[in-house]
Formats: C-alpha cells, sequence, structure tokens
C-alpha cells in the first residue's frame, strides 16, 4: 500500500535495485546495460556522486569487479517445493556466479525436477549451472563437501534450498571479502537488525548453547555457528576442503573449528532468517543436536593444538 499524499519510502534495497534516475533529477536512462548493472563501477560512482562515499559504504553499495565469480553451493534433500523460488532468487543476485546444486538422492520428485534443469539449465551472462547427483543419500555435509569439489569461484558461499535465507542479502556479505578486509564471513540470525521469524525457544537456546560452546573451544567470538551462511575466499576454501569429513549436520562445527585453526579474518554479519516449522519440512532435529556436541569437542580440540603449533612456529620464528 501507498503511504499517505503519494510518497513511496525507500529501502537500502530498493535504492540498490531502482535505476539511478530515481535517486538524483537530471539523471536520465542509462547509455548501456553494463552502466546499469548493480555492482557495476559506473553504477557505483554515480550512487556515490548522488548519496557521497560513507553512505554507499553503510548501504552495501560498492564495486564488484567484472572478473570476480562468486560459487553458490546448494545441497538438496526434498526441496520440489521450494526450490525453482530459491533457484530464481538466485540468479537474480546481480554478481556473476556458478550455481553447483547437489541432489542427496532426493525422494519427492526433486531429483527428476534437477535432471528437466540440467537438460535446459537456462545459463545467461550472470550464471552457469552445475548439477550433481548423490545415488544414497549421505547428509547435508556430504553434499557441501561434494559442491566444494565442483566450485571454482573466488569465494564460495552455502545456500540451503529451503528459503530459510534470503539470497538477496549476498552482495551484502560479500563487501568485506571483496573489499580486502575479510577471508570467512558468517551471516548471523542473532545480530538482531535483520527481520527474524519467531519460532522454537529450544531451538534458539540450542543454538545459543552450540555456538558458545564452539567459540570456548575456537577462541571465536560468533553469535551463531549453526548458521548456513558461511563465505570463504578461495585460498581459505582450498586449504580445509579437502580435510573436511561431516556427513550430516555436524559440517556446521567443522567448517568453524578449521577456519579458526588457520590465520584468517573472520566477521560476522546480520542476516534476516525465514524458519520453517516441521510441518514446513524442517529436517534438523535433536539427534543433530548431539552430534554437533561430539563435533565441536573433536575438531575444537583439533583446533586448540594446531594454534598452539601456530604459536609455538612464531615463537621460535622470533
Amino acid at each position: 500500500m501507498e503511504p499517505p499524499g503519494g510518497f513511496r519510502q525507500l529501502s537500502a534495497v530498493s535504492m540498490i535495485r531502482e535505476p539511478v534516475s530515481m535517486l538524483s533529477p537530471g539523471v536520465g536512462v542509462m547509455d548501456s546495460e553494463v552502466q546499469q548493472r548493480p555492482y557495476s563501477r559506473e553504477w557505483f560512482e554515480r550512487l556515490q556522486g548522488v548519496l557521497g562515499e560513507s553512505a554507499c559504504r553503510k548501504l552495501g553499495m560498492y564495486v564488484i569487479p567484472d572478473n570476480f565469480l562468486l560459487s553458490v553451493v546448494i545441497p538438496v534433500y526434498n526441496e520440489r517445493n521450494t526450490l525453482l523460488s530459491l533457484l530464481n532468487r538466485v540468479r537474480a543476485v546481480p554478481v556473476r556466479k556458478e550455481i553447483v546444486l547437489v541432489d542427496d538422492c532426493s525422494r519427492d520428485g526433486t531429483t527428476e525436477l534437477l535432471k528437466e534443469l540440467e537438460q535446459n539449465p537456462g545459463n545467461d551472462a550472470l550464471n552457469t549451472l552445475s548439477i550433481q547427483f548423490h545415488p544414497v543419500n549421505r547428509g547435508k555435509g556430504a553434499a557441501v563437501r561434494t559442491g566444494f569439489s565442483r566450485a571454482t569461484g573466488d569465494v564460495l558461499i552455502i545456500q540451503d534450498a529451503d528459503l530459510e535465507y534470503d539470497p538477496g542479502e549476498i552482495p551484502r556479505l560479500l563487501q568485506p571479502i571483496i573489499q580486502g578486509e575479510a577471508d570467512v564471513v558468517f551471516g548471523s540470525r542473532f545480530l538482531g537488525d535483520q527481520p527474524h521469524r519467531v519460532l522454537y525457544f529450544w531451538h534458539f537456546v540450542g543454538n545459543k548453547v552450540l555456538t558458545m560452546l564452539s567459540n570456548f573451544t575456537t577462541n571465536l567470538n560468533l553469535t551463531d555457528m549453526e548458521t548456513c551462511y558461511k563465505l570463504f575466499s578461495k585460498e581459505i576454501m582450498s586449504q580445509i576442503a579437502p580435510t573436511l569429513q561431516q556427513e550430516r549436520f555436524g559440517i556446521e562445527p567443522e567448517l568453524t573449528a578449521k577456519v579458526s585453526a588457520i590465520p584468517c579474518r573472520i566477521f560476522e554479519m546480520s542476516i534476516s532468517y525465514h524458519g520453517r516449522t516441521y510441518d514446513e519440512g524442517k529436517k534438523i532435529g535433536i539427534k543433530d543436536g548431539f552430534s554437533a556436541l561430539w563435533c565441536i569437542a573433536k575438531y575444537g580440540f583439533q583446533s586448540i593444538l594446531a594454534r598452539r603449533r601456530i604459536k609455538a612456529t612464531r615463537k621460535r620464528a622470533k
């Protein structure tokens, strides 16, 4: 509904997506498709001229190099009802990317849907599709590992196929890595300034406990270790991908422990969260919580030893 008086309120996201002519009188239709593409240098320089450098930075407006490639790894299991909607949202992200879908032996028709997509992937200038199939169900961690092994981008991100996480927020999460400030970015559901669907109290408590225990072993101060949205530079992923072992949801504490064990810059940024109920298809359960505890202990201990070795090596080098 339009606000009284015919004025339309502009959010930060709408300002990014609307034509620049909305933001400044006298700025007409841009000369080329390149100039209109969000995150191109021409687009950024026009916005910077209108809003200023500080405002652009706060609103997540910056330049993504033309040769940059993002790998979006999507583990898929029984997500026929949401997969196409999610895929359309990922495709719409104005970043050049390869989308690596890994079907973990779905049984609800998702596999057949992906085989149709494989025949007609709809690749374009910003999107290429790669689809992998597991012959047996192995778990999210196994699907993520398969996706990482096929990914070739400068930055890798994990994207669930269930619409709980909004792909429209990916460019904002990329900013610290592209601007050389971070090597790894965690998207936190609990930093508090983004919409968050209200669901299960004990899930919230469980997440907080697991994050606290993970932080205790990794010496990080994360607010959301179990988040799906984890972004890794290609250099960092090349170090940890060959060592990953977890088949199911234990991949989350394993990834966290392994990035904590190598010298890298880790950032955390707020994200929205549109969680599902179990009736809507949520899959994680109490068994996975106990598995996470074991993974926190196992990989956290390995992280402690690795950090001690690094510290000892640095002392000897002095």
